[in-house]
């Protein structure tokens, strides 16, 4: 199932995505940020100067390209060019804590690693720590090319491009430790051409590109999907509401793609500042990355007069699994049917009363596996390609799918995916924490990170000073929000904490 058939003049590689518009539309915008604006015909040649760059800097087909970058151009045009020399990019969020770059370098066996200091005062930081050196590329600029790993061992070439790899996408696992989901280039193309075909894009579009092209979303739902069809996407490094309502007023924004925390932001700015929101051109708002909350939905149809779409995915799915249609508005907040092209099954729900089961999928959506870990893969993955999604989900009378919960503990922030056991690990390494529990909390329109610690008896534990030690350790979105204290956690006879009961509490917002 994991296999896409490509029509005649079809891209088969994520670089070659672009290449029709070249001459359609050579002097159409397809990338800008706030400093950099290339056409279609710029973007081609400075894929292949970059990749030209790149090859004299010792990157061989199957090395991966660790490019540590918030959203610009040159990020964009990199991870294109990494693609054109059969190598795999491996893009990792600039505002990440040091351990976690020197993690990422190790685990991938980066042949090199680039930093993107133009745009990120925390890229250029990194860069420094670890030896890099200032260069000027043509077409994009400035940025920082790290020491080339001289024992880097390519991974072997595929020639189909439903089994060779275009990208890593790292996200944390519940162990703690890197885990690197493998998508293929058929996977990318496939959730591209979905996006390109379900949101309608044209040339005529200009997307606003706030979501993290360290993110599958970004990567393969807005660039890939916006080159594909010919559109104009705006990259942009950080979210600021400000911003944002300024763009949708002014800049001919027609497609917008966010987590639910982004609106709830936007509507917050405007109605503190007294700001109305205007969005003349936008005809597309998606929302993705968390769960959509009705009182959320409503409000932003009320301030736009637009339907808010929504949707559901996992990084393992390339992400999308289900959307919902521009065609048929919804007024619930289900995320849509399964999009076409893919399977679902609910693993277990003919035992269930409300039919609610554990989401299955499979299409060739589905990631090629884990990086160096296979036992993980065969649990995620059944043999006959099933990716478990580990959340539960019931299927509505029309057929589109509702999300009820999910069986792992991940908390998702903003979109950014949080494993507590990552955050407790950090935490139980701070003198007098004996142990911690993190879990979710629900807000409107997001979910918080909320931990709970032990402390050691006698002691009296700074919480300045753990934030402190937690934020230089963890990314942002990973801190949590509240940090409570406890002379002792519930923890049931066998000693096991009791974190249903945490959670509760913390949810009552009594933390």
């Amino acid at each position: 199932m994991n296999h896409v058939v490509n029509q005649p003049g079809s891209p088969c590689r994520i670089h070659e995505v672009f290449q029709p518009w070249t001459a359609s539309y050579p002097d159409k915008l397809a990338l800008a940020d706030g400093e950099r604006r290339l056409s279609y015909a710029e973007l081609g040649a400075a894929v292949e100067q970059t990749a030209e760059r790149l090859r004299n800097a010792g990157v061989r087909a199957g090395d991966r390209v660790l490019l540590v970058a918030e959203n610009c151009v040159a990020l964009a045009v990199c991870i294109l060019a990494v693609s054109r020399l059969q190598a795999w990019s491996a893009t990792v969020n600039a505002r990440l804590s040091a351990r976690e770059i020197d993690n990422f370098l190790s685990h991938s066996g980066a042949r090199l690693a680039l930093y993107f200091s133009a745009v990120s005062p925390q890229a250029k930081a990194h860069g420094e720590q670890r030896g890099a050196r200032a260069e000027e590329w043509p077409a994009i600029g400035g940025l920082m090319v790290g020491p080339r790993n001289e024992s880097a061992v390519p991974e072997p070439l595929e020639d189909d491009g439903a089994k060779q790899v275009a990208a890593m996408v790292y996200t944390s696992g519940t162990t703690g430790a890197p885990k690197a989901v493998m998508l293929t280039h058929a996977n990318l193309l496939f959730i591209g051409a979905n996006n390109c075909r379900m949101r309608k894009l044209v040339p005529a579009d200009v997307i606003y590109g706030v979501l993290p092209l360290s993110h599958v979303y970004g990567l393969s739902a807005l660039l890939v999907a916006a080159l594909l069809g010919g559109a104009s996407l705006y990259l942009v490094a950080r979210y600021q509401p400000e911003a944002l309502a300024h763009a949708l007023a002014n800049d001919g924004i027609t497609v917008m793609h966010g987590a639910p925390a982004m609106y709830a932001k936007l509507l917050e700015w405007s109605e503190s500042s007294g700001t109305p929101l205007r969005a003349p051109a936008l005809r597309v708002a998606q929302s993705g990355g968390a769960p959509l909350t009705m009182p959320l939905k409503q409000a932003f149809e009320k301030a736009f007069g637009l339907i808010l779409q929504n949707g559901y995915g996992m990084t393992e799915a390339s992400p999308s699994i289900c959307q919902t249609r521009l065609e048929a508005p919804r007024s619930d907040c289900s995320v849509g049917q399964v999009i076409p092209g893919v399977e679902i099954r609910l693993n277990g729900a003919e035992e269930s009363d409300e039919g609610v089961g554990e989401l299955w999928v499979r299409g060739p959506n589905v990631m090629k596996g884990y990086y160096r870990a296979p036992e993980l893969t065969a649990e995620t993955v059944t043999p006959d390609g099933w990716l478990r999604t580990g959340d539960l989900a019931r299927v509505q009378e029309d057929g589109a799918i509702a999300i009820v919960g999910r069986s792992k503990e991940l908390i998702i922030r903003s979109g950014f995916n949080v494993y507590p056991i990552e955050v407790e690990q950090v935490l139980n390494a701070y003198p007098d924490v004996v142990q911690s529990a993190v879990v979710g909390r629900t807000v409107e329109g997001n979910e918080e990170v909320v931990a709970f610690v032990e402390r050691a008896q006698g002691s009296d534990i700074e919480l300045e000073s753990l934030y402190a030690h937690l934020k230089a350790n963890l990314s942002p979105y990973k801190v949590p929000s509240e940090v409570v204290v406890l002379d002792q956690l519930p923890a049931a006879a066998t000693g096991k904490i009791l974190k249903k009961e945490l959670q509760q509490r913390a949810q009552r917002g009594h933390a």
